[in-house]
């Protein structure tokens, strides 16, 4: 049983940069892969990146390499989205995921999810 909350969304201009936090509440959080996936007005949710139990093993969709980075802290039951060079294609709410099994690019594989932040890339 997994509870989680994201928050440090919020609007930048294209350049700039976001930390989004995913507090969770569960006492075997350091067992769950963690994603983020985000869903931008008319379209599909779409898979951002991934982090596996321990921190070891991390995804990136095409998208996003070199600019974002996914991390997390077992101890604060915390996983984070660092966002640099956003642009205004990044807009979108974004929704931190985890799953009792193994890391995925699919969200379906994830079991539990916040409920989402909104994060505005202006140009």
């Amino acid at each position: 049983q997994v509870q989680l909350v994201e928050s440090g969304g919020g609007l930048v201009q294209a350049g700039g940069s976001l930390r989004l936090s995913c507090a969770a509440s569960g006492r075997t959080f350091g067992s769950y892969s963690m994603g983020w996936f985000r869903q931008a007005p008319g379209k599909e949710r779409e898979f951002v990146a991934a982090i596996s139990w321990r921190g070891s093993v991390t995804y990136y969709a095409d998208s996003v390499k070199g600019r974002f980075t996914i991390s997390r802290d077992n101890a604060k039951n915390t996983v984070y989205l660092q966002m640099n060079s956003l642009k205004p294609e990044d807009t979108a709410v974004y929704y931190c995921a985890a799953s009792s099994g193994g890391s995925s690019t699919i969200g379906r594989a994830y079991k539990y999810w916040g409920q989402g932040t909104q994060v505005t890339v202006s140009s």
